[in-house]
């Protein structure tokens, strides 16, 4: 659950929230009631080996990339447009 803490607190409690937050809890820092920042551990990514992620997938049926390509050209329409050039901001 993500504690609320106040700028005063983090200042006064530092190493204590800081080995909470190593401890995998969340905070949401406030300044006069008002939510300012996030504070949360890093999420460090795993490396899985290619040895055990080919494994892991071998049981997948397998893709093929021509009609994996008509099915995304079939829904999703291949030329993107400027966002600016709708609003009529040419720049």
């Amino acid at each position: 659950m993500t504690r609320h803490i106040t700028q005063r607190e983090l200042r006064n409690d530092s190493a204590a929230i800081l080995r909470a937050v190593e401890n995998g809890e969340d905070f949401i820092l406030t300044r006069n009631g008002t939510p300012i920042a996030e504070v949360r551990p890093i999420r460090r990514h795993t490396f899985v080996p290619v040895d055990e992620l080919m494994r892991l997938t071998a049981h997948l049926p397998r893709i093929d990339f021509d009609e994996f390509r008509a099915d995304l050209d079939a829904v999703v329409d291949p030329y993107l447009d400027d966002p600016y050039e709708r609003r009529g901001h040419n720049a």
